[in-house]
């Protein structure tokens, strides 16, 4: 099934997950590249809660989740759902797309990774199982040279798999916790509001 193939009526939901530990202007990017090439009309931006792939602690699910909602606060296309910081236990995609499908029968889901997400995709929890929910779509920047191969072998695999164009993003929340320890500026790499959380919350204040 394709693009075009789905009812028109239909309403087409992306699924955007993450640490957003701290959210920042790349994410929005990201966003907004798949509200536009994939002609949402809603997209779930929901911050991970246990992640059982993540071998650094997470900031506390409260501020992840505050912070997600500050950047996201002037898409309204956007709607920052909390369910996975909710869950007990590892947080597991395949278990959100399934909650999802279920509350909206009707619609066509579109799970939305980057391509260090879907170099990893293999090694995801019952990861053969998302295509029976979502339309997987990889975010895939014009400077990248590890994309397409990526990409590729993802193909071989997957009945659908869409490729979202993205423009050179060259930010990381590593970077963002780093510079914050450090003392240097972060007003280019996330939103006014954000940085403002950030300093008045005191995070990410040692490395």
């Amino acid at each position: 099934m394709g693009l075009t193939d789905s009812n028109p009526a239909a309403r087409r939901i992306g699924v955007f997950g993450g640490a957003f530990d701290p959210p920042h202007r790349g994410h929005a990017v990201l966003a907004q590249t798949a509200i536009a090439q994939l002609q949402l009309d809603e997209l779930r931006v929901l911050p991970t809660g246990q992640a059982w792939h993540k071998t650094t602690v997470l900031s506390s699910a409260d501020h992840r989740v505050a912070m997600t909602q500050l950047a996201f606060a002037d898409n309204d296309r956007v709607v920052v759902d909390a369910r996975e910081t909710q869950r007990s236990g590892p947080t597991y995609t395949v278990d959100t797309l399934a909650a999802l499908k279920a509350e909206n029968p009707l619609a066509q889901l579109f799970l939305i990774i980057g391509e260090d997400q879907a170099s990893r995709l293999r090694s995801w929890h019952r990861w053969q199982e998302l295509a029976d929910f979502a339309i997987i779509c990889v975010a895939a920047r014009g400077d990248s040279t590890g994309a397409a191969g990526t990409f590729d072998a993802l193909t071989a695999r997957l009945p659908v798999l869409v490729r979202l164009e993205m423009p050179p993003t060259p930010v990381s929340a590593t970077e963002i916790r780093r510079k914050v320890a450090s003392g240097q500026d972060i007003a280019p790499l996330v939103f006014d509001s954000v940085a403002r959380y950030i300093a008045q919350h005191h995070l990410y204040q040692s490395a």
